[in-house]
């Protein structure tokens, strides 16, 4: 069955197809940039032969997709995989900073690491499956969402309902630090914060007036001052803005805040910090809101258990395995506690949401493999 599954998938074919979803550039922020890859994906699926359910966008967000196996009762327990079509590339990147390229084992492109290389290759086991006549598996389902990358907003409670009917999570984030897969995340919160002040000539009446950029700039140093890397707590302030004009006292001034946390216990008291926190200048008036946005993710025995099957196929098809905990949230944050939930099965590479994104064309066979090995001995 090894050498079999093994010699189904080819690295050049599979990157061929990778290279038509990258080609199709889908920021999340653009629903009609998402929905031209949701239509490729759903295109390719129909091929396939698998069933599909096309959930509509809402919110300014794209459109989602559920693909079933032609197996399995509508209501019988089965195998989750989950996906995104989105990325956090702006259109014109695949033109610009990021062209699709081949150099030596690195493919480079929008999204090619995170995630449409593992978004793929499950799509193609799915459809091995499929061409091969499987049958007496686990039924699969597989979910692509639209907006992952600023935190599922429409598509949780989809996500959160297919776990419930799920024995077990496949998720096709890419894999990490030399190709390793994920038991476990921390918890992500995400705030907005908003400052109001007063306006004033900044030449002829300076002192009447009450920067917010400045009070924004003196509560980001202490926002960005909360990281503490040994409690393993991170705060980013990643996006901000302010003002209107260079002689101006600025009136308004924002900034979106991003922060991960270890576990709960110290995830609710640093949420509580930035909710409570106070204007430097009694005239200006601040706005925070926000909480966590996606819960930690614990290695459970459930999971321990699915990663020690995953890594003994994965020494019958000829490679080691390892796991880790990481920072970075994903959509297995929802899965985890419901049930058991392996994540970053999709291909190696590095330099997600850079310009430099790639995936390593050795890790398509192997991972889809994988995968492939999975779907066939889940019970």
């Amino acid at each position: 069955m090894q050498n079999a599954a093994t010699s189904y998938f080819d690295a050049s074919s599979l990157l061929d197809e990778v290279r038509s979803w990258v080609e199709i550039e889908s920021p999340t922020t653009d629903a009609a940039a998402v929905n031209r890859m949701v239509d490729k994906v759903e295109a390719d699926a129909r091929a396939a032969g698998t069933r599909i359910e096309r959930i509509a966008g809402r919110d300014g967000y794209g459109d989602h997709l559920l693909l079933s196996s032609p197996w399995g009762a509508a209501d019988e327990p089965g195998i989750l995989v989950l996906s995104h079509l989105d990325t956090v590339h702006a259109l014109g990147t695949l033109a610009g900073a990021l062209p699709f390229r081949v150099e030596g084992d690195s493919a480079y492109g929008p999204g090619i690491y995170d995630m449409k290389g593992g978004a793929l290759i499950a799509l193609a086991v799915l459809r091995a499956l499929i061409d091969t006549g499987a049958s007496g598996l686990l039924p699969i389902r597989h979910l692509f969402v639209s907006e992952e990358e600023v935190g599922s907003p429409t598509s949780r409670a989809i996500i959160e309902q297919e776990a419930r009917r799920a024995r077990y999570v496949l998720v096709t984030e890419p894999a990490r630090d030399g190709g390793r897969i994920v038991t476990a995340r921390k918890g992500t919160a995400r705030f907005d914060l908003k400052i109001t002040g007063r306006p004033a000539h900044s030449g002829s009446r300076h002192q009447d007036g009450r920067s917010a950029v400045r009070e924004l700039a003196r509560q980001i140093l202490d926002l960005e001052g909360m990281t503490d890397y040994e409690a393993g707590v991170t705060v980013n302030v990643g996006v901000i803005g302010g003002g209107t004009r260079a002689n101006v006292v600025a009136e308004h001034a924002s900034a979106e805040i991003d922060m991960r946390l270890p576990n709960p216990e110290i995830g609710d008291c640093a949420i509580a910090r930035v909710l409570a926190i106070k204007a430097y200048d009694p005239d200006c008036t601040l706005e925070i809101s926000g909480g966590l946005n996606r819960p930690g993710y614990e290695k459970s025995a459930g999971i321990e258990a699915l990663f020690q099957k995953a890594r003994t196929l994965a020494a019958e098809i000829g490679f080691n395995l390892e796991d880790l905990k990481t920072g970075g949230g994903s959509d297995g944050n929802f899965t985890a506690a419901v049930a058991p939930t392996l994540d970053g099965l999709g291909v190696d590479g590095k330099g997600g949401h850079t310009h430099h994104e790639q995936l390593y064309v050795s890790s398509l066979v192997p991972r889809a493999t994988l995968m492939l090995r999975l779907m066939q001995t889940l019970r």
